[in-house]
């Protein structure tokens, strides 16, 4: 064995009982890297992330105290290993709480009701908790990882959920007269409800607070100086004013275990009360941190100075003012494997590849003992693998399961593959120049995306692409985020040549690390958020997606590009899109002229336009019509439109407009002409309306259906003026006044108008139209006025058969006769067809 690491177990306590053991490694040594801590307000990010620290405002500070320099206005970040990150220099109102989310983003609350979300390279999000937090101000306020419970100066209780600066939910109100001697926050995740739930020590006792309630646990054991959730949320640390440490479940049906501080002999009072895993509690002052398990036992743990205790997932982080550890609960699996004495198959199978590698020949028979529990042995050797720190031990651990699989006749090494793949991962991370001391548990339960995720946030680029690509993760995350921080550190004001260099340079490693699969949408928008348009527009020049291109190309104000592009995608949404975000945004004329100057590329587009407008934007088709110069088009639209109205004076109006649309095209005057009489025609029938009291409806009836109208209402003179205006033919003029007077059945004044002058249509159509209409014997009378040719065909559609009888005789016509007699409906009309036969000679 190698002397110069450590066995595992000599970091190793075990609690008093015995039966417990627990771990203290030291993750990196900070000597002369962090301030006093004792000075400054500190928060810090779970899963190995960073630390921020503010002055304490409350505190004097020696002036030349050794350690870097802060002034009040800055909020410093530092990573696990005292790396400096970050230097804030913060310009808003007095800062109430700052706090981290999931993806290390420092959230910095001040008593406006302002927040901000820092990533690690300073750029910031700003939101607000609306207008009621600005007034009534922001007394305190706790962060969590997907948000915060805001305490207003009304003492009433805003919610933040997520971090994308939506509207704030009040809870229900507490009824406090003051506010609580602590309180703590139980996230959403973490709450069987689902809902943000509040703990506020009150008095003595404690207010569960939700969105629907607040309600009274009825606890008389405070009041509480420190309310701390365990991190799955079922548990909870009190500690009150008489230094009494009560662990119990979060209902308060459940008391586990009790520890009065007083008894630990520290000097000064509690600092944090912070948990450890989900199964025991560091209590920490100056110079020391007391871990107290599930039984009340205790380990001590001594500092130099003040420290600060992050609780993780699967343990306590403490960092002081030299060091940086990790303390947690030895894992199952390194204790089946490391405890002194232990017998189990794993530690047996360890002691068999020590023994092999020895070359001796207690392996085989060690191997024997346990081979129906190889297989598990194997699998613990390779968790206490992932639970190791130290490297050396991660590659004996990885070796002896490697010894044990190679006896058994069926294994899997996907688990194994899997765990080298993971540790080397977390080495390179925890690297103190990296400064994520990420453990096996949490690396799993985060997954290495957002491992990577966070390495990219700190500018380690070619790290989280060598991670990327050695556990076969897509690249586009890294390489967007070194786009835009390239973009970034640039200069704002290029030129064309060194726009088009960096282009080159940021296409190239997208091909070539992204495969082609990378957008381009998203670095062209932060280009040009640093005004860097004309990188912006070449990076667009390399998108395939003309859905991300688009709107991107919109924002920039590059507008006929944006319209060509959409046009080219062939996508008529997208069209649609860019039509409407123009139309809204650009002065009517520069709109129109846009599209027209587009040539036959846009074409396209201006046809969807046309046919949007015409279903919702009359006005705008108008206006584009008139703009284009069309004038056919715009006095169709004219004609549509005066189709559809119901006000008179506003449909004339618009067939005037129609005529005159036409008439300034000189191959339409024929069109002109139509208008012309059209808006004369519906100026007569309005009037007709105004003489008739309204009684008859003659508005947008044609021509022959107006004098119709006039016939039918006793209105003849005004028939007659209508015929003489629009000139209306005589044959016509008769067919309509038959058509009229049959329909009125004025038979006298059809006879008196048959006989006012010579019919221009002939007296055979009289008889037709009575016989249509019904009128048989009054159709007889005009048949004696026909040609004498088909006077008898006349008499026979009549009915009149006696009179065709003698319309035959009187013409000599016996074969006349004798069809008739064939066509005759009865046999008396029979006999007296023959008796006119007879007598003819």
């Amino acid at each position: 064995m190698d002397t110069a690491v450590e066995h595992p177990t000599t970091t190793w306590e075990a609690m008093p009982e015995g039966n417990v053991f627990y771990r203290r490694l030291q993750l990196y040594s900070i000597p002369g890297k962090l301030p006093d801590l004792g000075d400054f307000i500190i928060s810090g990010c779970r899963d190995g992330g960073p630390i921020a620290l503010m002055r304490d405002t409350s505190k004097i500070i020696a002036i030349g105290r050794a350690g870097p320099a802060f002034s009040r206005s800055q909020i410093q970040v530092f990573s696990s290993a005292g790396e400096g990150l970050l230097l804030l220099n913060w310009d808003q109102g007095r800062i109430i709480r700052f706090g981290w989310t999931t993806d290390e983003r420092l959230v910095v609350l001040n008593e406006e009701g302002i927040y901000r979300l820092y990533d690690l390279q300073g750029d910031y999000q700003q939101h607000s908790l609306g207008s009621e937090a600005a007034e009534m101000g922001i007394i305190d306020a706790r962060i969590h990882e997907n948000g915060l419970v805001a305490l207003t100066g009304s003492l009433t209780l805003l919610e933040i959920k997520d971090w994308e600066g939506g509207k704030p939910l009040t809870l229900a109100n507490p009824g406090l007269s003051e506010p609580p001697h602590a309180w703590a926050v139980i996230p959403p995740d973490q709450n069987i409800s689902r809902h943000v739930e509040v703990l506020l020590s009150v008095e003595t006792t404690i207010l569960a607070v939700d969105n629907l309630e607040s309600l009274d646990q009825r606890v008389a054991r405070g009041p509480f100086l420190r309310v701390s959730p365990s991190p799955n949320g079922k548990l909870l640390a009190l500690l009150n004013y008489n230094g009494l440490l009560w662990v119990v479940s979060t209902d308060f049906q459940r008391s586990l275990a009790e520890f009065d501080t007083q008894t630990a002999g520290a000097d000064g009072s509690v600092n944090q009360v912070e948990w450890c895993g989900n199964d025991a509690i560091l209590v920490t002052w100056n110079d020391l941190a007391l871990l107290v398990g599930p039984s009340g036992d205790t380990l001590r743990y001594f500092y130099s100075g003040a420290t600060f205790a992050v609780t993780e997932l699967d343990g306590v982080r403490v960092i002081g003012q030299e060091v940086s550890d990790f303390i947690q609960k030895v894992p199952a699996s390194s204790m089946s494997v490391f405890r002194p004495g232990s017998t189990s198959p794993s530690a047996i199978l360890f002691d068999a590849w020590e023994s092999f590698t020895r070359r001796s020949s207690k392996a085989d028979e060690s191997i024997r003992t346990i081979r129906p529990e190889l297989a598990a042995a194997v699998n613990e050797c390779i968790d206490a693998a992932g639970h190791e720190w130290e490297p050396y031990w991660q590659r004996r651990l990885l070796s002896a399961a490697k010894f044990g699989w190679g006896f058994l006749d069926l294994y899997n090494p996907g688990d194994f593959v899997a765990m080298g793949q993971a540790l080397k991962v977390l080495n390179s991370v925890r690297f103190y120049e990296i400064g994520i001391p990420l453990t096996y548990s949490q690396y799993q339960y985060l997954s290495p995306m957002h491992l990577v995720t966070r390495l990219t946030s700190r500018n380690l680029h070619l790290l989280a692409l060598q991670i990327s690509s050695y556990l076969s993760l897509k690249a586009d995350i890294v390489l967007k985020h070194w786009a835009g921080a390239k973009i970034a550190r640039s200069k704002s004001s290029t030129t064309d040549a060194e726009d088009e260099e960096l282009c080159k340079v940021i296409v190239d490693k997208f091909e070539k690390l992204g495969k082609g699969a990378v957008s381009y949408a998203d670095i062209a928008r932060r280009a040009w958020e640093v005004g860097r348009a004309g990188l912006a527009t070449k990076l667009l020049d390399h998108e395939t997606r003309a859905s991300d291109q688009v709107p991107l190309l919109l924002t920039m104000k590059e507008d006929k590009l944006a319209l060509l592009k959409a046009v080219d995608s062939g996508d008529t949404e997208l069209v649609y899109h860019v039509l409407l975000h123009l139309h809204k945004r650009l002065p009517l004329g520069s709109f129109f002229r846009l599209i027209e100057d587009g040539g036959e590329r846009l074409v396209p587009a201006s046809r969807l336009l046309q046919v949007y407008a015409r279903e919702q934007n009359r006005e705008m088709l108008r206006d584009f019509y008139y703009s284009d110069d069309r004038r056919v088009e715009s006095a169709v639209l004219a004609l549509e439109e005066a189709s559809q109205m119901t006000d008179q004076a506003a449909t004339i109006t618009s067939v005037r407009a129609a005529e005159k649309f036409f008439s300034e095209d000189k191959d339409r005057s024929f069109e002109a002409k139509m208008m012309d009489e059209s808006a004369r025609l519906l100026a007569m029938q309005q009037q007709l309306e105004k003489d008739s009291d309204g009684k008859v409806e003659f508005f947008g009836k044609s021509v022959s259906e107006t004098i119709r109208t006039c016939l039918m209402n006793g209105m003849g003179k005004k028939a007659d003026k209508v015929k003489s205006e629009f000139k209306v033919p005589d044959k016509r003029f008769w067919y309509i006044k038959l058509h009229a007077l049959t329909a009125l059945r004025d038979f006298d004044g059809l006879d008196a108008f048959a006989r006012s002058r010579r019919s221009p249509i002939g007296y055979e159509a009289f008889v037709r139209h009575l016989v249509a209409a019904g009128h048989l014997k009054e159709a007889a009378s005009y048949v004696i006025r026909c040609d004498a040719p088909k006077r008898v065909e006349l008499y026979v559609l009549c009915e009149d058969w006696r009179a065709a009888g003698r319309e035959c005789k009187e013409r000599g016509d016996k074969k006349g006769l004798e069809a008739l007699k064939k066509q005759c409906p009865n046999s008396l009309i029979a006999r007296e067809l023959d008796i006119l036969s007879a007598s003819i000679k």
